[in-house]
């Protein structure tokens, strides 16, 4: 492709500008050095005044069929649609010989994000999945703390990724329509679940209730997670729309400390505020109030425990990675492959909570 034979930035073609595409990708593309924002596909006028504001060259398309047919034109495609578009659309992009990135959910299962991963190897190209929270300030920090063994041998990993919307909003993201791929278990559930692998490794358990609710809502909306870790570790992880009062983002307890934080990473705040990363010195440090608590036998909201300093979070990571990755320079950053061994908890948690019975992998 012509960007990497000439050192030119790689050229990106961007699927989808709602949320994901406008708040996440497009601003993390331009801010990556070696990639180019070429052409945001959306057949909507509001968002392509909201494209062409927010990046005056770029060229506008109203179909992603249009990216396809100019091929050779781009180095990579960003696919950032609604989910049930993921798996066609990024099997599209990969026949028509372009790496790509999706956003998480890559697939609806495991079995479609593995054909998705077999062929991009097939074809000997990059595909990678969209797990920005593994760039998460308080996910940095804890790793962190893992690997140097400040809380021991993790026993218990308890994750939160709670908000209070009483009302529904409405749209594809709460259909009850399962080819939609909705809910908060395939959302927020998909972030959650990834980060509980990274750190733990496989599950050979897993148990889970959904339930659905506020009035109107049509898929779940307060859903809670148990895994087991081939580790040993147990992994608790709640993601809810429902939650009157917020729990902590993370709770660890190890053989030696536990470590309890409060509060989001301040990226997506920012992002959609209209941050961006690079415009300021300080993108992704959080307030030294938020920072979370280490220590053994006392409660942190009474004082006890040492506060530990948040490491900065780093979105912009992710597509540097990307691009290190599509000239050869780095690892992808987050495979199908990884994609889809979540997919296969969420699927057991979908069953488990259905039938009620736990789930072996």
């Amino acid at each position: 492709m012509t960007g990497r034979m000439t050192g030119t930035p790689l050229r990106v073609g961007l699927v989808g500008y709602g949320l994901a595409g406008s708040v996440f990708h497009a601003p993390l593309i331009a801010a990556t050095e070696g990639l180019a924002l070429d052409t945001v596909v959306t057949s909507d006028p509001d968002r392509r005044r909201q494209a062409r504001a927010a990046s005056p060259d770029v060229r506008l398309a109203d179909a992603p069929e249009e990216l396809f047919d100019r091929a050779d034109e781009l180095d990579l495609v960003v696919i950032a649609s609604p989910n049930k578009t993921h798996v066609p659309l990024a099997t599209a992009a990969l026949k028509a010989g372009l790496p790509v990135v999706v956003d998480k959910p890559v697939a609806g299962t495991a079995a479609e994000a593995r054909e998705l991963a077999a062929l991009a190897e097939e074809r000997g190209l990059l595909l990678s999945v969209f797990q920005n929270r593994r760039w998460d300030n308080d996910f940095l920090t804890l790793r962190g703390l893992l690997a140097d063994g400040s809380l021991g041998d993790a026993w218990r990993f308890e994750s939160r990724f709670e908000r209070w919307r009483p009302e529904p909003k409405g749209g594809w993201r709460e259909s009850g329509d399962p080819a939609e791929i909705g809910g908060l278990l395939y959302d927020l559930g998909s972030h959650v679940v990834d980060q509980a692998m990274v750190l733990f490794g496989p599950v050979t358990e897993v148990y889970a209730e959904t339930d659905v609710r506020r009035t109107g809502a049509e898929a779940d909306d307060d859903t809670f997670l148990a895994l087991t870790h081939a580790s040993g570790v147990r992994s608790h992880l709640h993601v809810s729309a429902t939650t009157a009062q917020l729990g902590p983002r993370f709770r660890v307890l190890g053989s030696r400390a536990g470590y309890v934080k409060y509060g989001l990473d301040p990226q997506e705040a920012a992002l959609r505020e209209g941050g961006r990363p690079g415009t300021a010195p300080e993108w992704g440090v959080e307030d030294e109030a938020l920072w979370g608590r280490i220590g053994s036998g006392e409660s942190p909201l009474s004082g006890g425990g040492t506060p530990v300093p948040t490491l900065p979070g780093d979105y912009p990571a992710y597509y540097a990675a990307v691009a290190a990755a599509l000239t050869g320079a780095g690892p992808n950053p987050v495979t199908a492959l990884e994609a889809a061994a979540a997919l296969d908890v969420l699927e057991a948690a979908r069953r488990s909570a259905r039938e009620k019975v736990t789930v072996t992998l």
